[in-house]
Formats: structure tokens, sequence, C-alpha cells
């Protein structure tokens, strides 16, 4: 978020570690976990409505064939915006507060909760959705190429319930499979932070998507649209890997025996 938002004039980061040292130098390593809330307050939520509308979904539709795994994620990540986009608009506001200060000298928001609802009651459901449009463009596809990815890296893998490897291979794929979601919509990842992080410090930029990419784009290059992605790969590959292996883990001891290789 910080890599995405800064200002191209006056860049405060070089780069993914610069800014992980800097964060540290000049706010503790607290600085790291800024906005910690709204993910702990809302992931438990997403991921149980993305793996249980993807579930539900392949079964609708019948056949467990690529083309519907991706149909069946894209329909998951659809639905989850309802909850990721409000949670995502605190994360990026907290994240933001107090930038380069070791003791925030004026701080705007408690915590993720608290900023909620004060934009709630400043700009009402409007406010606290600002960046749906975004986040529905770019979930949509991003989970359809999740599961995709996914189902195709352990049918590949061989991912058998007895195999002795079967945990390696299922952290991979999960791996994989959170790169190329990310890959597949990062610029739009771009855009949503910006419009989220617009009207911090009472400056308006954008009017809206279109408007955001005009203005980047113009001030920045093509590159803007890359800002911050070595930073989002490092994160993907290790919470996806943990996320996709627990769930199918879990799913393997709930079920009865007779069911596992389904699963």
């Amino acid at each position: 978020v910080r890599l995405q938002v800064q200002n191209v004039e006056k860049p405060l980061y070089r780069g993914t570690f610069h800014c992980f040292q800097s964060i540290i130098k000049q706010e503790s390593a607290f600085g790291l976990y800024k906005g910690i809330g709204s993910p702990m307050m809302g992931l438990t939520f997403i991921n149980a409505l993305v793996f249980g509308v993807q579930g539900n979904t392949l079964r609708a539709l019948g056949k467990d064939t690529p083309l519907n795994q991706f149909l069946a994620g894209s329909a998951a990540g659809a639905i989850q915006c309802v909850i990721c986009c409000p949670m995502e608009l605190a994360k990026t506001r907290m994240q933001l507060q107090g930038t380069g200060e070791y003791k925030l000298k004026t701080k705007n928001y408690k915590n993720s909760l608290d900023c909620l609802v004060k934009i709630y009651k400043k700009e009402g459901l409007r406010g606290i959705n600002r960046g749906m449009v975004s986040t529905f463009i770019r979930e949509t596809p991003s989970f359809g190429f999740y599961f995709l990815t996914y189902d195709c890296m352990t049918r590949y893998l061989g991912c058998e319930a007895d195999d002795s490897y079967v945990i390696p291979k299922l952290l991979f794929s999960g791996g994989m499979s959170g790169i190329v979601s990310w890959l597949s919509t990062y610029p739009m990842d771009v855009i949503k932070s910006r419009l989220q992080a617009d009207g911090v410090g009472g400056v308006t930029q954008y009017k809206g998507i279109l408007d955001c990419v005009r203005k980047s784009y113009h001030e920045e290059g093509w590159k803007v649209f890359t800002r911050g992605l070595t930073s989002t790969l490092l994160r993907a590959f290790p919470v996806n890997a943990a996320t996709f292996a627990t769930v199918t883990v879990f799913l393997m001891y709930m079920r009865p025996e007779d069911n596992i290789p389904s699963c």
C-alpha cells in the first residue's frame, strides 16, 4: 500500500526492502502491523464465504471442468467483495496513518473499527464502500484464476490422500495459485489502493476508476501499475500456500474415509 500510493515527485521508498527497513527504523517493528485488526476481523468470514460459495457453485454447475472451476471461483470472488472492500479500506487508511512517525503526533483513527465508524459518520455507506467497483473488477477474475490454478496444479502434481508428500505438494500448489491470481489483476489493485487512499490529508485527486488510471499513467507511465508487485508476490506465496493446504487437509480429516479421494 505504501509503495502503491506514494508521491512520485517525493518518493519515500526506493523499493520493497527499503520500505521494509524504513518502516522499522522510523516507526518501529509495530509499524509493520498497522491495520492488522481489519484483516483479523474480516479474513475468517472472507475465507468461509470464498470456499463455501466456490464449493457449492461447483456442485451446482455439475461437472468438475476447468471452466467450471474458473466460474465457481469468480462467483466466490464477486460475493466476498461485500466484506473485502470495507476491510481493505480500513486497512489502507490505518497503514497510511502516521507514515514516518515513530510516535503518532496526530491519530485520526484508534483502530480499524473506529476508522470505519468515522468514515461512515462522515460519508455514509458510500464512504465505507469506497473502491467497491475496483475491488469487484479485481476479485472476480482473480479468484477464478486462483481456483483454476490450484485445481490444475494439484492434478498435475498428483495430490492423493495417501501420498507421503501431499502436504508439500498442496503448499506449493496453493502458493503458485496465489501468485497467478495476483498477477492476473494486479494493476487494478494499484488503482483500488489509490482510490481508497484518496482523500487522506483532505485532498481528493480522483473522480473515479478511469480518471485514476488516466492521471496515474500520465504522471508515472505504465510502471505505476506494477508498484509494490514484489512485496505482494512475496506475501502471496506463503499466505495462500497455508490457506489452501489448511482447508484441504481439514476437509480430508473431517470427511469419512470413502469421501477423501473426492476432496
